[in-house]
């Protein structure tokens, strides 16, 4: 996989932490912000598939053994003993 260079703007103190923050990691804020950027990509992308398969699963519906036909009423259901 290729790599781009891009250019950020952030808060001075922003900035600041969050190179604490990579040293505290023992990593660069380049590599931070990497591993942060692509988690939150893996992540999206999950959310999108497991949307994508719901959806699908809805829209072909559950096979509840009646192929569609019902061999009871409804007041039969509801009668009481």
């Amino acid at each position: 996989m290729g790599r781009q260079n891009v250019t950020l703007s952030l808060p001075e103190d922003v900035l600041r932490k969050a190179k604490h923050l990579a040293v505290d990691r023992d990593m660069s804020l380049s590599a931070l912000l990497s591993t942060y950027i692509l988690d939150m990509v893996a992540r999206e992308e999950q959310y999108s598939k497991a949307k994508e398969d719901s959806i699908r699963l809805m829209e072909e519906g559950f096979d509840m053994g009646s192929a569609g036909e019902t061999a009871w009423k409804r007041e039969e259901l509801h009668e009481r003993s």
